[in-house]
Parts: C-alpha cells; sequence; structure tokens
C-alpha cells in the first residue's frame, strides 16, 4: 500500500509540473469582471406557516447513533433545550423517531 501511495504522489507532481501556468491576467480586470454583492434580508427564523416548538427532554447517552444523529438534525444537543421548526412531514418523521427523547408542542 505504501509503495501505491508514492506512486500516486509522484505521478500526481509530474502532472502539476507539466502544466503550464496560466497567464496572470491584470487585477483590473478581475475586479470590473465581479458583479457587486448585494446584501439579502435576512430570513426569518420562524416560519410564516405552521411550526412545532420541540424540546429535548430526554439524553441520547447510550442511545443508537442514528438517534443521536436525529437530535443533531433538530438541533437539539442538551437537555432542556426548545426549537421551533417548520411542520413539514421531514420533520414530523424526525420527530417520530426520537418520540421518547423530545416534547412536541404546536407554536401559533
Amino acid at each position: 500500500m505504501a509503495e501505491e501511495e508514492k506512486k500516486a504522489k509522484k505521478t500526481a507532481q509530474k502532472a502539476k509540473a507539466e502544466k503550464k501556468p496560466a497567464a496572470a491576467k491584470p487585477a483590473a480586470k478581475k475586479d470590473a469582471a465581479k458583479p457587486a454583492k448585494k446584501t439579502a434580508a435576512p430570513k426569518k427564523k420562524t416560519p410564516a406557516g405552521k411550526a412545532v416548538r420541540v424540546t429535548q427532554v430526554g439524553s441520547p447517552i447510550g442511545r443508537k447513533a442514528y438517534q443521536r444523529a436525529t437530535l443533531i438534525g433538530l438541533g437539539l444537543n442538551k437537555l432542556h433545550r426548545s426549537r421551533v421548526l417548520e411542520d413539514t412531514p421531514a420533520v414530523r418523521g424526525m420527530i417520530a423517531k426520537v418520540s421518547h427523547l423530545v416534547k412536541v408542542e404546536d407554536v401559533a
């Protein structure tokens, strides 16, 4: 394995050496080609439609890896922390996987 890695590195180095460096373009052309950056208004944190408040009430210690990952996907990482999430089928499916670790409330 070590010999194969060395050969791969050597071939990569040869390929880089064979490539001709691109001609440097004047800085004025680069700046002129870039459009002005637009600053977008910040998005609302609370969804406009239906929402649910998900609160973590159980610890992921000793649970399977997918349950821990699901809690992280919901934005939860410590007990008694809450997140307001959009009420979508994807979120409801994640809640169903860890329903024994979270408390769910509807947000008006």
